[in-house]
């Protein structure tokens, strides 16, 4: 079970807090969907929970075990907003070794099969792959550090409605094995999907299912 307690995030530079006492619970296997406008928090937020940043206030925890930004970093995996302009890789093998140099092959399989891109070639080139493709591959690479919170920032976004599809299917079926957090400014498409939703306004969540 995720918890967060009473999160705040005021950074020095600015004048008001980016987030404001957020509260939020979500169950093992749950989908839950945070939604709100450009600039209301939803990327610092998963920020926060992700290890990147510290709160300037409040806990968060897994299964009542408060935990520091470091624990974090090994609970959960985020697959930022355009996770493709972030690829390093030459290839979809490097991409998926990056950081894992040690892996065997049967461990990438097994995360590419979990995503639906078992039929790449290992030789395929990540910046030639289709949009729902390359989405598809920076889950794969939050896969493999085989984590038990899946972080999704705007997973739809700048896709067409058939790739989008694609998206959402996806989180379905990932859904049944992992814990997922989804924020997005539209949460529309998302909503058959979520065990648990909230809007975020101006820092502020508030329970919404």
């Amino acid at each position: 079970m995720l918890y967060l307690h009473q999160v705040s995030y005021h950074p020095p530079a600015s004048s008001r807090a980016i987030l404001d006492r957020v509260s939020l619970e979500l169950g093992p296997q749950q989908l839950g969907v945070i939604y709100g406008p450009s600039g209301s928090g939803k990327s610092t937020l998963l920020e926060l929970m992700a290890g990147l940043a510290r709160p300037t206030a409040g806990t968060i925890q897994w299964r009542e075990q408060i935990l520091d930004p470091e624990s974090l970093r090994q609970l959960a995996g985020l697959v930022f907003q355009f996770p493709e302009r972030h690829f390093c890789g030459q290839t979809v093998l490097e991409e998926l070794r990056l950081g894992h140099p040690e892996l065997e092959r049967q461990h990438l399989d097994h995360a590419l099969a979990a995503v639906g891109l078992d039929h790449l070639p290992p030789q395929a080139l990540p910046h030639a792959l289709s949009g729902g493709q390359q989405r598809r591959l920076a889950l794969a690479v939050q896969l493999i550090r085989k984590p038990y919170l899946l972080l999704l920032d705007e997973p739809t976004a700048g896709l067409d409605w058939s790739m989008r599809q694609q998206i959402i299917r996806l989180l379905q079926q990932l859904k049944q094995r992992w814990t997922l957090l989804v924020v997005s400014h539209d949460a529309e498409e998302l909503i058959s999907l979520a065990d648990r939703r909230w809007q975020l306004s101006h820092g502020l969540l508030t329970p919404d299912l």
